[in-house]
């Protein structure tokens, strides 16, 4: 592949140093992702490796999965490994970006991996009703999701595009005292009354900055599967489920389009982790 540190625009492509081909992804001094082109199975980022988990638990065959924020497509190249044949819209509205992902990482063979040059917000509104069976939101701007990716008024849009039964994921970068992810919790309590949350353990307890998946769906949440995945990963992962939730964020107020935030800004790269 010969990907050496390719910079356009901010985007930093940088080969891992211990030979096994994977490379991150960096915007702005900021890892957005982590792709190995031999092994869809590298996910890299422990919050992506809980989003394949909760997707494993979910009926065997392709799945319609629409991504709300691209990067190096690196949950997309895993559903399409795991599961060929799944349809999977992109919405990313860096298209240097993705023209970098592409010609540096290109997708496989008889993908079905469609990308959109347009945000979260936007490409939402633009998707048919009952479109997809899971919707994932990892969208990052300068290493903060947009403020109008967590209103209720977007996950009710977002409830839309999922057929009955359909499952979001959402990664949601906090402080410790997660302020910020306890009203993104209301909200999806207000729109799909299931949720539940897996992070590493050192995150639920609040003893460092980092990366939650918050797990929301209409439908009751399988949390024996969820928690049979979460004991299999390679690092200590727990699961918050309803009943948790709700006593941790008892009396949480949703953010709105009128009462919005960007979630906190990161602290230095050596506060993430790359596994």
């Amino acid at each position: 592949m010969g990907v050496s540190e390719d910079r356009v625009a901010g985007i930093e492509l940088v080969p891992d140093d211990d030979g096994r081909g994977g490379v991150t992804v960096m915007m702005d001094g900021s890892p957005q992702s982590h792709v190995n082109l031999a092994d869809p199975g590298s996910l890299g980022f422990e919050y992506i490796a809980h989003f394949a988990a909760v997707i494993d638990t979910l009926p065997a065959g392709p799945l319609g999965i629409t991504h709300i924020g691209g990067a190096g497509l690196t949950l997309a190249r895993y559903v399409n490994a795991e599961r060929p044949g799944s349809p999977q819209i992109v919405l990313e509205p860096n298209t240097e970006l993705t023209e970098l992902v592409r010609r540096e990482l290109p997708l496989p063979r008889q993908h079905r991996i469609r990308v959109r040059p347009v945000d979260g917000l936007t490409g939402v509104a633009q998707l048919a009703d009952a479109s997809a069976d899971v919707a994932v939101l990892d969208a990052y701007a300068e290493g903060r999701v947009p403020a109008e990716l967590t209103t209720v008024e977007f996950l009710t849009d977002a409830a839309r595009v999922l057929r009955p039964g359909g499952t979001m994921l959402l990664n949601i970068a906090d402080e410790p005292n997660k302020a910020y992810l306890r009203r993104v919790y209301a909200g999806l309590v207000a729109v799909f009354g299931q949720v539940a949350l897996i992070s590493t353990h050192e995150i639920l307890k609040g003893k460092r900055f980092g990366n939650a998946v918050a797990v929301a769906s209409t439908s009751p949440l399988d949390i024996l599967a969820l928690r049979r995945q979460v004991a299999r990963m390679p690092f200590p992962t727990g699961l918050r489920d309803a009943q948790q939730l709700a006593r941790q964020f008892a009396g949480s107020a949703p953010f709105t389009t009128a009462d919005s935030a960007q979630s906190p800004p990161p602290p230095p790269v050596k506060g993430w982790r790359v596994r």
